[in-house]
């Protein structure tokens, strides 16, 4: 279905400028050849070498809502729980894609700054038809602030590409592997040492265009799939004691506090809260599709050639016909036993098919460490002084007014 049904142009065309002709973008052979071309940069042997950064960057968000506990008087404190998960889950992505130290999370810097507003610029001008068209949105006061906020990231992302891209010329393959000082490879590294069956590799443009794109596609849909887990956790504390007695016994005993590799595929019941939070609310709630050519249905009915389909990820997810009683936080829907039989169609929150996320296996890992370190050091409640939270759907799925919890720190946590 990947060159059958390419995704839809329209809203996609606002992204072009910012994204480029990366993953999300692409299609045909171009797409096919540069998925291969990434595919080992998710691999498990990889991933591990991020998991120090998970840890990291999660201790330093815990440290600042340490410090906010300890300024209401060490109990419960009311925290929007948005926003500062985007700094968390861009400061991860900046260190694992160009192992760059910004300190976003403690400071304000001009790069994680133009990404935040790239995001919010792109909304806005879907909710305005008048400004769909670039020439006229390009006049626009927005538009001119997209366009100086893309020279910003294209500016940070082309320095780095450009300067490995000389380093590697200079010292040779494995000169320049010797020469990391210590640290892993990141993504950067592996892009410009990628080849594909004609010994070719990507370009700086390209290789400009997918970090972009996977700062993009997954800062926002981790701190989304992060904040409505902590949501839905503090409404059933319950799952979450389970969840907290889960990671207290993977981590006692030990000399470090840190969530390691062999770690994340013992946290089952954990995994269980984060699947079905991800069913209840996808961060993505809905993927479009061209067809290029008719598609026959089973039924016998036809999509025609040249009709874009919406497909509703968010519908799917609560459709009782595949999830009995959909709106209940019900993680034992995703016990082995009770995950039998059921079609891989029905759960999609990484949407499916050849052009499904390829930064999935990432994005679990990242979330189980997340989710982990905070519950071993604070509860999660519900703020009752605040109305339910209303769903808004935007680029990801977001909450009217943020989403707000009280955090309390456990007893006997330093």
């Amino acid at each position: 279905m990947a060159f059958v049904a390419p995704k839809d142009e329209l809203f996609y065309s606002f992204l072009k400028p910012w994204l480029g002709e990366g993953l999300l973008l692409s299609r045909g052979e171009r797409w096919a050849r540069h998925r291969r071309l990434l595919t080992p940069a998710f691999h498990g042997d990889v991933l591990r070498n991020y998991l120090g950064i998970f840890n990291q960057s999660t201790r330093v968000l815990l440290a600042k809502w340490g410090v906010a506990t300890v300024a209401a008087g060490g109990g419960p404190v009311g925290l929007e729980v948005l926003q500062p998960l985007s700094l968390l889950t861009l400061d991860t992505l900046q260190k694992c894609i160009f192992s760059h130290e910004s300190h976003c999370q403690e400071r304000p810097s001009e790069y994680i700054q133009a990404i935040l507003e790239l995001s919010s610029l792109v909304i806005r001008r879907q909710l305005q038809p008048l400004l769909h068209p670039w020439w006229l949105y390009s006049l626009s006061s927005d538009g001119q602030r997209f366009a100086r906020a893309c020279a910003t990231v294209h500016a940070f992302t082309a320095d780095v590409v450009q300067r490995r891209r000389r380093a590697l010329a200079r010292l040779g393959q494995q000169a320049w592997l010797d020469g990391q000082w210590g640290r892993s490879m990141d993504f950067i590294d592996l892009l410009l040492l990628t080849k594909d069956e004609n010994g070719h590799t990507l370009s700086d443009e390209d290789i400009a265009a997918e970090a972009d794109t996977f700062m993009f596609e997954d800062h926002d849909t981790m701190a989304s799939g992060l904040a409505w887990l902590f949501y839905n956790l503090a409404g059933h504390p319950e799952h979450q004691e389970r969840c907290r007695q889960e990671v207290q016994e993977l981590l006692a005993g030990r000399d470090t506090a840190d969530i390691e590799w062999e770690d994340l595929s013992q946290l089952l019941f954990t995994t269980m809260c984060i699947k079905e939070s991800l069913r209840l609310h996808p961060p993505v709630t809905a993927v479009s599709r061209r067809c290029t050519e008719d598609i026959p249905l089973r039924d016998g009915r036809i999509i025609p050639k040249g009709v874009t389909c919406l497909m509703s990820i968010y519908g799917t997810h609560h459709n009782p016909d595949l999830w009995p009683e959909p709106e209940v936080f019900n993680p034992l829907r995703f016990s082995p036993e009770n995950s039998k039989g059921r079609s891989p169609s029905s759960f999609i929150p990484f949407s499916a098919g050849p052009r499904n996320c390829i930064g999935q296996s990432f994005a679990m890992a990242e979330m189980k460490v997340v989710v982990a370190l905070m519950l071993s050091r604070f509860v999660l409640r519900r703020d009752t002084a605040r109305p339910p939270p209303r769903r808004k759907p935007e680029l990801i799925l977001r909450a009217e007014n943020g989403l707000w919890l009280m955090l309390e720190p456990l007893p006997g946590v330093a």
